[in-house]
């Protein structure tokens, strides 16, 4: 019986078939990887969004620390930025490439870095450069083509600035009524809740944000519809006072995004009074947590306390014999107290008490109770306030979105939009 065998040459050419072979195959691997990434995934009318858009994007929101799912808001960022674009261009407005690198330069600057070094720590995150410009380009585009097109509706009168002027400055007083809806955001809902959001700000009626405000809202407003008392606008957070000034009565807030809750806020009213309200340097409060969340058994808990107490100090007896992280006080600057915190304290007056809050995923129930004010002494040499012009300036750009957010729900409404 004759032995099969194979020659050293043989070999030589069985392995370097095989070797090509096994080459050629991971090849076709890759090229079919690379057929996948670039394929549509979305069309917006006639654009096409690939999944290398899509992965891209939702890598850059990754690094941004945005909130809320990546993948969805990519997919939301990517059809309006589609959407945003093509009517630009067709209007005749398209960047070039310098405006493109000066919105990076603006981005990165946020950072505190220059851009090549801002561009090339995201290539090592695995963001090519051409995502960053597509991000930047459709956002400096829609704000360029929103001030083109809306910008001849919005007038800002001096009495717009002048209430601005005073409530940002504390030199007179200025009171608000405003009502407010806090929606929270569980975990895996946030996309529904931000829709729903964005509805609310739709909202233009008394009535209908009063109904909205029943039906959804979180607070403890939300049996009176949503509706605060009047406030002086030095007790709401400084953050928030131009956005609620920049209203007209009815008008409603775009989505504020806060620990784990979405805020909007409608304004009623607003006036000015004879004595001017002061600015605070330092507010005082203290934060007892309870676990349960809004479980019947931990509002019973918080009910109890809060009979049980009438300043912060009666707290330390509450919190006596428990671990010291389930009490919290102290003094800060209202710039440096967290937003929702801020809000709810701007609704209390010294030794009262709200129950609205939750942390650690609406596991943990805060009691939070306002222990004190301390009004901002006028120094002299102290640092001026905005002019009346970025005041203008400011009112002016929160108006012009307004109208913008509108017209974006309008195209996206006449959009086809089609799953692959």
């Amino acid at each position: 019986m004759q032995k099969l065998t194979l020659t050293r040459l043989q070999l030589s050419g069985f392995t370097l078939a095989l070797l090509i072979s096994v080459t050629c195959l991971a090849a076709g691997t890759q090229l079919a990887r690379a057929q996948g990434l670039f394929e549509t995934v979305i069309k917006v009318n006639d654009l096409s969004i690939t999944r290398y858009e899509l992965e891209q994007r939702a890598r850059l929101l990754e690094l941004f620390r945005a909130p809320g799912d990546p993948d969805k808001i990519a997919r939301e960022q990517l059809i309006e930025d589609k959407l945003k674009l093509d009517i630009a261009e067709s209007d005749g407005l398209i960047l070039d490439e310098e405006t493109v690198d000066l919105g990076i330069e603006e981005l990165a600057g946020r950072a505190g870095i220059p851009p090549e070094e801002f561009i090339g720590a995201l290539a090592q995150a695995g963001v090519d450069e051409n995502t960053v410009r597509d991000f930047v380009r459709a956002g400096v585009t829609w704000r360029n083509y929103s001030t083109a097109r809306f910008g001849r509706r919005v007038t800002v009168s001096e009495e717009d600035i002048e209430r601005a002027r005073m409530a940002t400055s504390g030199n007179a007083g200025v009171r608000v009524l405003v009502a407010e809806i806090i929606l929270p955001v569980d975990p895996g809902q946030e996309e529904i809740v931000r829709e729903q959001a964005e509805r609310f700000s739709e909202i233009e009626s008394f009535q209908e944000f009063s109904f909205a405000a029943r039906q959804f809202s979180a607070s403890g407003s939300a049996s009176q519809g949503g509706r605060l008392n009047w406030l002086p606008i030095t007790q709401l957070p400084t953050t928030l006072r131009p956005i609620i000034l920049g209203l007209s009565p009815g008008e409603v807030t775009d989505p504020l995004p806060l620990q784990g809750a979405i805020a909007l806020f409608q304004l009623r009213g607003i006036e000015e009074l004879e004595v001017s309200k002061p600015e605070f340097e330092e507010i005082e409060y203290a934060a007892y947590y309870i676990s349960g969340g809004r479980s019947e058994q931990a509002l019973t808990r918080a009910a109890r306390v809060s009979e049980s107490i009438d300043t912060c100090d009666d707290l330390y007896g509450i919190a006596q014999n428990q671990p010291p992280e389930v009490l919290e006080r102290g003094s800060k600057a209202p710039n440096e107290i967290p937003q929702d915190v801020a809000l709810e304290l701007a609704k209390l007056d010294p030794g009262e008490i709200s129950t609205n809050l939750t942390r650690a995923n609406g596991r943990t129930l805060v009691l939070l109770m306002l222990c004190s004010r301390t009004p901002k002494s006028n120094i002299e040499g102290e640092e001026e306030g905005p002019t009346p012009e970025q005041i203008s300036g400011l009112i002016r750009q929160q108006r012009i979105e307004s109208f913008a957010n509108g017209f974006l729900e309008q195209l996206r409404s006449e959009a086809r939009i089609v799953e692959q």
